[in-house]
């Protein structure tokens, strides 16, 4: 049976954690014994699939009904553990937490100017997995799988589709690109989510990567210590120290996903040496407001987790309902910078369409503005056309 204390590491404990942090709700699994609970594979195992599943949970509104009835289940699947899934306030159909993890139709109304691939990332792939647009750096798809499917997905072309997966052969190849570009020093290895894979594959990738001479950095893009903090164990900790330096990068856009379970999760990430940065994306409905920014920033430091950007919803299909515009994202900027401590200031940046690359918003790559249409430039010097939402006229949730 369930019990009321969640355990933390030595160096986590006190008023700290005591104060600003709380345990998952376990709404509708109190009666799952906590072996099972803290399994992370039980909760993959148990994740909620269909909505016909979603349904015993969870009352759903017209627009979620709908993208049942119109089989959106076919475009991008759906994918809720129990533990993301206990964080929905049942009684609110605008929870963040819902917003993010419960589909509804507007996913099937994409707007004109949205992409498949906005970020142009398979113009830039030299061979299956391998995406190299800087330099010095590339991403490096292994998974096309999650913990959980967030609807604001910027990959749904391939993510959640087992035709999209990287067999041990596209891995060997991806491998072998970055061992024959010495140019590359930086890998990302994102997906999906790589460690939705067991510890074992996990480490015959990074060790793999990490054999190459030339490889100096190695970063993990993953949700699971926000999404199914579970999985994140003394031993899969263990196994990663052998494959320093090793960044986190991870994935957390509200302050109720900041639970004891995911402090708990970022706290074991931390002592074992992994530096741990957040890549918020702004989102409506979601964290479109100055203080629950700030108030999900000032947790994450708590966690020793570095805000480190804030994305712009991309222009991806099906994202309209959850892009906002530049004018609030610069709002919220305005107030972070000296409201708050620089270490709580992430960076604002438009993954420009089209393959452009990350790109700060600050005037002197801003270029002009015509309407909705906003020309900005990248680190090369290249020009991109990015269509921005109108400011207070973004699509209301249900």
């Amino acid at each position: 049976m369930r019990t009321e204390r969640t355990e933390v590491p030595e160096s986590g404990k006190g008023f700290v954690v005591e104060t600003h942090f709380k345990p998952a709700p376990r709404r509708w699994f109190e009666d799952v014994p906590d072996e099972k609970w803290n399994d992370w594979k039980w909760q993959i195992k148990n994740r909620v699939t269909t909505i016909e599943a979603l349904q015993k949970f969870l009352p759903l509104t017209d627009i979620e009904r709908q993208w049942a009835e119109r089989k959106a289940f076919q475009k991008f699947r759906i994918a809720i553990p129990p533990y993301y899934l206990s964080l929905i306030d049942p009684e609110d159909p605008n929870c963040p937490i819902r917003l993010q993890a419960v589909p509804r139709a507007y996913e099937l109304d994409a707007l004109p100017w949205e992409m498949e691939d906005s970020l142009g990332e398979e113009r830039d792939r030299p061979v299956r997995g391998i995406t190299h647009r800087y330099p010095d750096r590339v991403l490096f798809y292994v998974s096309p799988t999650c913990a959980m499917y967030c609807r604001h997905c910027t990959r749904k072309r391939k993510v959640s589709r087992l035709d999209t997966a990287a067999g041990p052969d596209d891995i060997k190849a991806g491998v072998e690109y970055i061992r024959e570009h010495k140019e590359v020093r930086d890998v990302v290895v994102s997906g999906g989510d790589p460690l939705a894979f067991d510890d074992d594959k996990v480490e015959w990738i990074l060790g793999m990567l990490r054999a190459i001479p030339h490889v100096e950095i190695l970063r993990l893009g993953t949700r699971v210590p926000c999404t199914l903090p579970q999985r994140i164990t003394e031993d899969l900790c263990k196994r990663l120290k052998k494959y320093q330096p090793l960044y986190i990068n991870t994935h957390f856009n509200h302050p109720k996903e900041c639970t004891l379970e995911a402090y708990k999760a970022c706290m074991m990430l931390s002592d074992a040496g992994f530096p741990i940065g957040n890549q918020m994306v702004l989102l409506k409905g979601v964290n479109d407001d100055v203080a629950t920014v700030k108030r999900l920033n000032h947790l994450l430091l708590m966690m020793r987790v570095k805000p480190y950007y804030i994305y712009m919803c991309d222009m991806e299909k099906g994202l309209g309902h959850f892009r906002t515009s530049i004018a609030k994202g610069l709002e919220i900027m305005d107030g972070l910078r000296g409201w708050t401590s620089g270490l709580a200031v992430p960076y604002l940046v438009v993954d420009a369409p089209g393959g452009g690359g990350k790109i700060p918003l600050l005037p002197e790559y801003v270029l002009k503005r015509e309407g909705n249409m906003v020309t900005l430039r990248n680190f090369r010097g290249q020009t991109f056309l990015y269509h921005d939402a109108e400011q207070g006229k973004e699509k209301k949730g249900d």
